[in-house]
């Protein structure tokens, strides 16, 4: 039996939300991902899946917006995945509300990894829980290590904001839902210069994102282009799922998904992922 193999190419970069877009434009089950978020009973979010043109180019849009919160970039302490100006539309179907009710989380409390864990463990998915924890550890390491403190102690309004924890957690049941043997990825391609987030200006890859890429020998391609491509979540995806660095050598290519990121580069900000099956 032919191996199927999932390819990421990181020409842009990668965030949660291109991840997430790529992975159901790939063919993931959209009604899949919304009975797992579901049953996470958090609340004080929604979630639009949309199309999205960069460049020209047409791709998934995955959304995950918290009201009444100014919005902030996901590769700064907190964040959803940035968002410049670019033309996007949503479809009704794909769009869901996570109100406020008593007795649920909110989408603005600062969770440390224990508090995530809870969350994670609602699931029913015992492969998407590891997966899903494993994104987080990865993130939680880089994190006590930028900042100089143990694991427990370090509150999450970056990676414990609701919406780091639907990203992660979505490309965990996307990837699942995919079926795939093996995940290949690019090397990663991130801008250069400074970038401003919570603790003041930071340079080009921020303290977290490199911590990750160095800790998981991660290949990088630092670009001309300025600003943050590669955040936090992105480097701690691709440290998790990743199986191997070579494609084969002959494959076919079964189906492509595009998704969007939110910044505006020189480049289209687009990750493309790609189904392949192996040729003998």
């Amino acid at each position: 039996m032919s191996k199927k193999v999932l390819y990421l190419e990181c020409f842009s970069g990668i965030s949660g939300d291109m991840t997430v877009g790529a992975l159901l434009d790939l063919g993931a089950d959209p009604e899949v991902l919304k009975q797992s978020l579901d049953s996470l009973h958090v609340d004080g979010y929604e979630v639009k899946i949309g199309r999205s043109s960069k460049c020209g180019i047409d791709a998934c849009d995955f959304d995950v917006l918290i009201p009444d919160q100014p919005e902030y970039d996901e590769g700064h302490m907190h964040h959803h995945d940035d968002d410049h100006d670019h033309e996007h539309h949503h479809h009704d179907y794909d769009h869901h509300h996570h109100d406020h009710g008593h007795g649920h989380h909110h989408a603005h409390v600062h969770r440390n990894i224990h508090d995530v864990f809870a969350v994670i463990d609602r699931l029913e998915n015992e492969h998407v829980k590891t997966l899903a924890k494993k994104m987080f550890m990865i993130v939680a390491e880089a994190e006590s290590k930028a900042h100089g403190l143990p694991i427990e102690e370090v509150h999450f309004h970056e990676v414990g904001a609701i919406d780091s924890i639907v990203d992660i957690i979505s490309v965990a049941v996307c990837v699942d839902n995919l079926g795939v043997d093996d995940i290949v990825v690019s090397e990663l391609y991130e801008g250069s210069g400074h970038v401003h987030c919570q603790h003041g200006m930071m340079p080009v890859p921020v303290p977290a994102t490199a911590n990750i890429v160095a800790a998981n020998h991660l290949p990088m391609k630092i670009t001309d282009a300025q600003g943050e491509m590669v955040t936090p979540t992105g480097a701690a995806i691709v440290a998790a799922i990743r199986t191997g660095e070579e494609l084969p050598e002959a494959y076919r290519i079964l189906q492509i998904g595009m998704g969007a990121g939110k910044r505006e580069y020189e480049t289209p900000g687009i990750l493309r992922a790609m189904l392949i099956e192996e040729r003998k």
